[in-house]
């Protein structure tokens, strides 16, 4: 009888072994799921933004910067006010801090009118990597401004990305222009716009500030618009105006479903495919082709970029926003 019992102990002891590995491997399927649909949800949020930028360009040429970016701003507000306010009611207007919601809205405004001013004049995949030095940037200022600590090996991808920068560029050649300080104006503003990001993702909803920046953005930029607003030649230009709000909006919505389902150091690479989608979308609509030289400019500032925005969020746990219009 005794001999029974402990064949039954035994039994249902391996029967539990078996049912808590079956669970650790369905839950483990589960986590490499949520982690893949992040990945896609970046990847489609970056292609999102080239598209926005493709729209952007497309768009300086009738019109007016002032309109575009009021009407990008105006799209992505309303359009997050009809999403949001029906799901968080009141709880969505609660910050601690207005005044910095203010201005990270407002710092990223002024990198929306340094986008829009730098794609009337420069190629789109060069544009690209140049502003997605930004997370670099942000090491710089923390060593300078905030007074942290760097590592060597951050220092050496700042300096790989600058170099790479510098490729792209070619300070004396015939590259060179003063269009290229524009892309430089809006690494800055945005590089700040991340280091004010990264204080108030510690308090406030990641929902909460993006509706104020949508808001401040659409506010401060229609205090200028009456003096841009022009008569548009036809209505393909509004159609193009509605795809760059659609596009600017849709694409943060899923950088923020992207947060929710996998680990941000996980997901911050994959914002370096941007540049392949903006190359597409030169050559598609522009039919320009980046030379060998910028190319390894380029792969420079995308291998040292997205190392050192990965650091920065494994040390910090901080979402590495991309630089877009």
């Amino acid at each position: 009888m005794s001999q029974l019992s402990g064949t039954a102990t035994e039994s249902a002891a391996t029967q539990a072994l078996a049912q808590a590995r079956a669970a650790a491997q369905a839950a483990s399927s589960r986590e490499s799921e949520r982690i893949l649909a992040g990945i896609g949800l970046v990847v489609l949020a970056v292609a999102c933004f080239a598209t926005l930028d493709t729209a952007t360009k497309i768009s300086t040429a009738s019109v007016p910067i002032l309109m575009g970016v009021w009407f990008r701003y105006a799209f992505q507000a309303v359009a997050t006010t009809a999403v949001l306010l029906p799901l968080r009611g009141t709880a969505l207007l609660r910050t601690a801090h207005p005044r910095y919601q203010a201005l990270r809205g407002a710092l990223l405004l002024g990198s929306s009118l340094f986008a829009f001013m730098s794609l009337r004049y420069m190629p789109l995949a060069e544009f690209t990597s140049i502003v997605l030095i930004a997370p670099l940037v942000i090491t710089l200022l923390a060593a300078t401004t905030l007074k942290e600590q760097v590592s060597p090996l951050r220092w050496t991808l700042v300096a790989g990305g600058f170099a790479g920068t510098l490729v792209i560029l070619r300070p004396g050649g015939g590259a060179f222009s003063w269009a290229i300080l524009l892309p430089i104006g809006l690494v800055m503003t945005n590089a700040w716009f991340q280091v004010l990001t990264s204080k108030l993702a510690q308090t406030e909803n990641p929902l909460t500030m993006h509706f104020y920046t949508g808001w401040v953005g659409t506010l401060l930029a229609s205090l200028a618009v009456p003096f841009a607003w022009t008569a548009l030649p036809s209505w393909h230009w509004w159609a193009l105006l509605c795809l760059m709000g659609l596009m600017g909006t849709v694409g943060h919505f899923m950088l923020i479903l992207a947060y929710q389902r996998a680990p941000a150091s996980t997901l911050t690479p994959y914002l370096y495919a941007q540049i392949a989608f903006a190359m597409l979308g030169g050559w598609l609509m522009f039919s320009h082709v980046p030379d060998v030289v910028s190319l390894v400019g380029m792969a420079m500032i995308a291998v040292c970029g997205a190392a050192g925005a990965w650091l920065t969020v494994r040390e910090r746990r901080v979402p590495i926003e991309p630089a877009e219009s």
